[in-house]
Order: C-alpha cells, then structure tokens, then sequence
C-alpha cells in the first residue's frame, strides 16, 4: 500500500526526521523524533511542530493545516525507516491529549492488516500491556518491527 505522504530528511542516526506540511495555513516545518527512553531498545516517538527559535518539538500546537491524512502516512514512514534501521527497538507513542491518541488509534484501525503485517502492536489498557485488539480505548501504544527478511 502506498499512501500519499510528505518527504522526509532524516537526520545522521535516523531518530530525526524534518518535513514540511503545506496546506491552508501555509507551509508548516514538522519534526519527528524517536528519543531512548529509560529501557534499552525502547524509544519514544514524538511528534510536533518544529519551534524556529529553539529547534525543540511543539506538540502542544494544534496546526489544523488540512493535510492530516497526509502528515500520518508520513509519520508512518518515519517509522518504518527508523525500526528497519533499529530492528531490536520498541517504538512508545502515545498523544499528548486523550483526542490525539484517539486519533493515533483511529491510524491503527484504519490501517490495521499492513500495520500487522510487519509490526507487533501492544496496547496499554488500565495501566496494563495487551496485545492490540479493536474497539479499546488504549492510552498509549508500542510497536516492534517484524523480521521480514526473506531467508531460504
């Protein structure tokens, strides 16, 4: 499946990716980063509006700039780039509001027989890690790539 998305720059060690969104408001620099967390091989995914005067993420913003479908499938591809390079990571997401990892979920779903194919999804449920199941309300999410080496 090949989905309409924005190209990235990624930065030297794959775990920043830049791109700019362009719609209704104008063109907006995005940032996507995959930053270690406190457990070997476990990174969180962040995501947000690149701050022109610090470089920091802002993910508080709401952009609304009418290309989410779009700024998806290209977080999506950040995704893939840096677990192929990092075949042993766990990638953590989860949205800064309970709306926008509704909206996370909602990908999932969406997308759910590709995202299967080629990554393990746990869902976090009452304060517990599940495998992933439709209709539960997750607050938070974590990805493993599958190996999808062909071996004879």
């Amino acid at each position: 499946m090949v989905l309409d998305r924005y190209e990235i720059t990624a930065g030297q060690n794959l775990t920043t990716f830049e791109f700019l969104s362009e719609g209704r408001k104008g063109r907006i620099l995005k940032i996507i980063q995959f930053q270690q967390m406190n457990l070997n091989n476990l990174y969180n995914l962040a995501f947000g509006d690149k701050n022109l005067i610090t470089g920091e993420i802002d993910d508080k913003v709401v952009t609304d700039n009418g290309d989410s479908e779009k700024v998806l499938a290209t977080v999506v591809s950040a995704i893939y780039a840096f677990a192929d390079h990092y075949p042993d990571s766990w990638i953590y997401a989860t949205g800064r509001t309970a709306s926008r990892t509704r909206l996370y979920r909602m990908g999932i779903n969406k997308y759910y027989e590709t995202v299967v194919a080629d990554f393990e999804i746990m869902g976090e449920y009452r304060n517990e890690w599940e495998s992933y199941e439709f209709g539960k309300d997750y607050q938070a999410f974590a990805i493993h790539r599958k190996n999808t080496k062909f071996e004879i």
